[in-house]
């Protein structure tokens, strides 16, 4: 019980001397696992027509402008930067009709808006309309010059009856379709036509890319991945094992889904310090017991709300509801996917581990890393938000 206590002073301390170092870069630190930038092409037989929509947080580690340093871009310093922010997108935007790379003449708007929660910079542009049987093209070189970003473009293609739904990510960020007579055929003739036409579309979903967009998702969810390595660190059976992982998996699912098609909301000022202290929660159970029992329970708990912070890009994406089975589907089980591998490596690691005479030692050194890094993120959404 020394151990234990000294084990949690030791980690109470670390945290905050990590808090007071971390304050002068709180933004750097807490900046979003994800950038993401959401595209719309509508195709009319007068104009083609796009939108983007960035959050301001990725606008300043683009280009910069937050003259206050409170993380956010307020009007004025967004009037500020506009012009570049314009340029940035014209040079890293790239379309293409066949073959040929279109000039941005006819910008109509670069406006700062809410949106889901959020402050965007929206960009409405027209280029000529695509004949039928001409390709289009979309490539998106944003962020190709930070490594260390994870920026994904998430893209819905308007075309007459249909639609399609992108996730851009990765080193290769290309898009491109061929527009067909039929789909030439169904074009209506301008915009306004296109808001006004009836929902009832045939849909065509990019679902591979969403199942690569779960498993990016989840590899840059470090909260996420830190809170799966709590739970699998104390010693359990098989069937606890089992049983706790299908707990989790039943649980981020469904609130996932809920999230995802509007039936539940809750804010990420809430989502995320509850995700931070669900890993100090379940890094101090490891501390405190040498046996855990019905940890399927919390962790089915626990896992209702990490499906919440797994929704955030989707929900921001607006996908209509038509699409959304295949895309959710393919999201989550790129998700499944990453964590079904991390767990197939971790647990005979682990069994090894716990056959050491040591073992207790490094449970509780290492359930005392995931609750300083839990503390230093809780502290941070709690305070720094």
């Amino acid at each position: 019980m020394i151990r234990i206590r000294a084990a949690l002073k030791f980690s109470c301390c670390l945290v905050l001397v990590f808090v007071i170092l971390l304050m002068p870069f709180e933004r750097k630190v807490d900046a979003h696992a994800y950038s993401a930038g959401y595209t719309t092409i509508t195709f009319t037989q007068s104009a083609l027509e796009m939108t983007y929509a960035l959050d301001d947080l990725s606008v300043i580690e683009l280009i910069g402008g937050d003259n206050n340093k409170n993380g956010k871009l307020e009007g004025s310093e967004f009037t500020a930067v506009s012009d570049r922010l314009e340029s940035l997108l014209k040079e890293n935007l790239l379309l293409l009709i066949n073959s040929e790379p279109q000039e941005w003449t006819q910008v109509h708007s670069l406006t700062l808006e809410q949106e889901s929660g959020a402050e965007k910079a929206v960009l409405k542009v027209s280029f000529p309309p695509v004949q039928a049987t001409q390709s289009v093209s979309l490539t998106d070189h944003l962020y190709s010059q930070d490594s260390a970003a994870n920026y994904v473009n998430l893209l819905t293609i308007h075309y007459g009856s249909s639609n399609t739904t992108q996730a851009l990510s990765g080193k290769y960020r290309d898009w491109s379709m061929q527009l067909s007579d039929k789909d030439y055929a169904g074009l209506p003739q301008n915009l306004q036509i296109t808001s006004e036409a009836s929902d009832s579309t045939e849909v065509l979903s990019g679902w591979f890319s969403f199942f690569k967009l779960g498993m990016n998702h989840i590899l840059s969810g470090y909260d996420h991945l830190l809170f799966l390595f709590s739970l699998l660190l104390a010693r359990q059976t098989f069937k606890q094992y089992a049983a706790m992982i299908t707990a989790f998996t039943i649980a981020h699912s469904i609130t996932l889904t809920l999230t995802v098609l509007g039936i539940i909301s809750l804010s990420p000022r809430i989502v995320e310090p509850a995700i931070a202290l669900s890993i100090c929660f379940v890094a101090i159970d490891n501390m405190i017991r040498k046996e855990v029992s019905y940890r399927w329970v919390l962790t089915f708990l626990f896992g209702l709300i990490h499906g919440m912070g797994f929704a955030d890009i989707l929900t921001e994406m607006q996908l209509p509801k038509s699409q959304l089975a295949v895309d959710l589907v393919s999201f989550n089980l790129g998700i499944e996917a990453v964590q079904v591998i991390l767990i197939a490596i971790l647990l005979p690691v682990l069994g090894l581990l716990h056959k050491w005479r040591f073992s207790r030692r490094a449970v509780l050194a290492g359930s005392s890393v995931a609750f300083l890094l839990g503390g230093v993120w809780l502290l941070q959404r709690l305070v720094f938000a």
